[in-house]
C-alpha cells in the first residue's frame, strides 16, 4: 500500500501546516515531528548510544512511498535538526541513498520570509538523494495563508505519480 510520510520539521507553524496538508490527502500518510527525535549533532567520532531511535526514523522513511516535507527557511536554507536527521538516516541505512531513491517528494515551507531559498536549496538536496520532487511547493507566510484550493490541487496531482 502507497504511504506518504509528511515529516514537520518543527512543532509550530510547520506541523499546523502540514496537519492542513494532511487532510487533503486521500492515499495513506501518517506525520512525524522532527523535533521529536533528539539526535545529536553529527561527526564521525559521534555513536549512538541508544539505536531505537534512529531506527525508528528509519524505518519510517524506507516504508514510505513518498514524502511531504514541511520546513522552514532558516539563513537562506534549510533547518539544522532537517540536515541532521537526514544525514543519520543516511549513515543508518545499508547504502547511504536506501531510504530516498526512486520515492517522490513534495516540499512545503511556513517560513517568515518567501521561504525561496528553502525551498531551492532543499530540493537540490532532495534530488541528489534520489528523490523525484515534484515541481510546484506550497508557501505559507506572514504575507500568504494557506491556500485550500491551491493546494488541494497540488496535491492531486502529486497523488498521480504514484
Amino acid at each position: 500500500m502507497k504511504k506518504i510520510l509528511i515529516v514537520s520539521v518543527t512543532a509550530g507553524n510547520n506541523l499546523i501546516l502540514a496537519k492542513r496538508i494532511n487532510e487533503l490527502f486521500e492515499v495513506k500518510t501518517e506525520i512525524i515531528i522532527l523535533e521529536d527525535y533528539q539526535f545529536p549533532l553529527y561527526t564521525g567520532k559521534v555513536k549512538l548510544k541508544n539505536r531505537t531511535m534512529i531506527e525508528d526514523l528509519c524505518g519510517k522513511v524506507i516504508e514510505a512511498s513518498g514524502f511531504v516535507f514541511c520546513g522552514p527557511e532558516y539563513n537562506g536554507g534549510s533547518a539544522p535538526i532537517l540536515t541532521n536527521a537526514i544525514t543519520w538516516i543516511s549513515v543508518s541505512t545499508d547504502y547511504w541513498r536506501d531510504a530516498f531513491s526512486d520515492k517522490i517528494g513534495l516540499i512545503a515551507t511556513h517560513s517568515g520570509g518567501n521561504g525561496s531559498s528553502f525551498l531551492s536549496t532543499f530540493r537540490q538536496q532532495l534530488e541528489f538523494l534520489g528523490v523525484v520532487v515534484y515541481p510546484r511547493s506550497i508557501i505559507v507566510n506572514k504575507n500568504k495563508e494557506f491556500n485550500v484550493e491551491s493546494s488541494k490541487k497540488i496535491i492531486e496531482r502529486f497523488q498521480n505519480l504514484f
